[in-house]
This record gives C-alpha cells, structure tokens and sequence, in this order.
C-alpha cells in the first residue's frame, strides 16, 4: 500500500452504525462491518423492509471525517453515499434500474437468501432510463459498534426491538 491509498483508508468510518433521513422522507441504516463490506436496512422509501449484510463496496476516506461508500447491487442499482461524521450529514445518489422503479416490491426482502432472483431480474430488465435519486440526509443516530460483527443488522426493520432508534421525520 502507498501513503496515498494509506491516506485514505477509512478506519474512523469502520465499526460505525448509522440511521438516517433523506430530504424526501426516506430512511435508511448503514453498519459499516470492515474496510471492504458493510450492511444497510430500509426503514422507508419505494423499497422499505429490503435489508442487505455483506454488501461489497468500494469505502474510502475523502477528507477529514468526510467517506464515500460506493456500489453495485445484484439488481443493478448504482449508490454512491458520501457521508460526513462529523456533521452529521450525507448526501446520496442512486441509480434505480427502470424494472424497480415499475415494480419496487421485488426487491424487497433480504437479499441475500434471493441473489439469483435478483440476478435474474437484473438481466430480464428493463435498465434504461434508470431512475436517479440525488438526495441530502441528515444522521439522526450514530453509534461505534466496532468492526466484522453481525449483530448489528440481521433482520427486517419490521422485526427491530423496541429498543431500536425511533427513526425521526425531516424535520
């Protein structure tokens, strides 16, 4: 590894666990599990209740307290989420395939028991024009769970204990 890619390694991002809430009312959780994979539930939104764990990413410091966490779904959706800690603000962009943006419900479920599904729903389409979302969020909740658990996010939102964050409206 080179200073350059040391540089920006994202060890302050790794471990954390955050609920947020888009601008548009959607609410989203991210578990950032290592420097390669995190997990992220759905509170609300056209695919509220899909959840995903181990998700590949590419997750990389971009300046002091500021990550991007960038990806590619089995369904072929496109996310980049650029996340600033210690604002506590992130800023969004997704890039829906046209065949989730006609039917949403698909989708909705844990990923990871459905990939070929999702696979095949990817490759039946349509992809084009996708639908892109480019929204701010505000992070309501932010905790250190520490690295490579998976405890964190492992079940629905519609399973969550009531010890769970309320998630919270725009305000």
């Amino acid at each position: 590894m080179t200073l350059h890619q040391s540089m920006h390694q994202p060890h302050e991002l790794v471990g954390k666990h955050l609920v947020y809430t888009y601008d548009n009312g959607w609410q989203y959780e991210i578990y950032v599990k290592n420097k390669n994979t995190f997990a992220y539930r759905i509170h609300s939104g056209i695919v509220a209740g899909r959840w995903v764990t181990d998700q590949q990413a590419d997750i990389v410091k971009i300046a002091e307290h500021t990550f991007k966490i960038s990806w590619d779904e089995p369904t072929g959706t496109i996310v980049c989420v650029t996340i600033n800690l210690a604002q506590k603000e992130l800023h969004g962009a997704i890039f829906l395939p046209q065949w989730i943006e006609q039917d949403p419900q698909k989708t909705v479920c844990y990923q990871n028991e459905h990939l070929e599904r999702m696979y095949h729903y990817r490759k039946q389409g349509p992809t084009y024009p996708k639908m892109i979302i480019c929204e701010f969020a505000k992070i309501f909740f932010l905790e250190n769970c520490g690295p490579d658990r998976d405890d964190v996010i492992n079940c629905p939102p519609s399973e969550l204990p009531a010890s769970f964050p309320q998630v919270k409206s725009v305000a």
